[in-house]
């Protein structure tokens, strides 16, 4: 995939590409965050699941807290 410097050549490259031609298969989906968090969530969890949550999330490559927002949104989804 070529790296794109701006939201038109994004645009054009998407627009004009065959993207068939490209291995798409390593891509994951991935999350913009655009609401403004205005709330904190203050909780106590035993240390040892914490631990656990921060290796899971480092693997991911994602904060943990976000991670923990990820699962209330989808829980609170269904």
């Amino acid at each position: 995939m070529p790296t794109l410097a701006t939201d038109p050549d994004a645009q054009q490259f998407v627009e004009t590409a065959d993207l068939s031609a490209y291995d798409l298969s390593g891509f994951k989906p991935t999350q913009f965050e655009f609401e403004p968090k205005a709330a904190a969530l203050d909780m106590r969890i035993p240390q040892n699941l914490l631990d656990a949550l921060k290796m899971k999330t480092k693997s991911k490559g994602i904060p943990y807290t976000r991670y923990v927002r990820l699962l209330l949104e989808s829980d609170v989804a269904r």
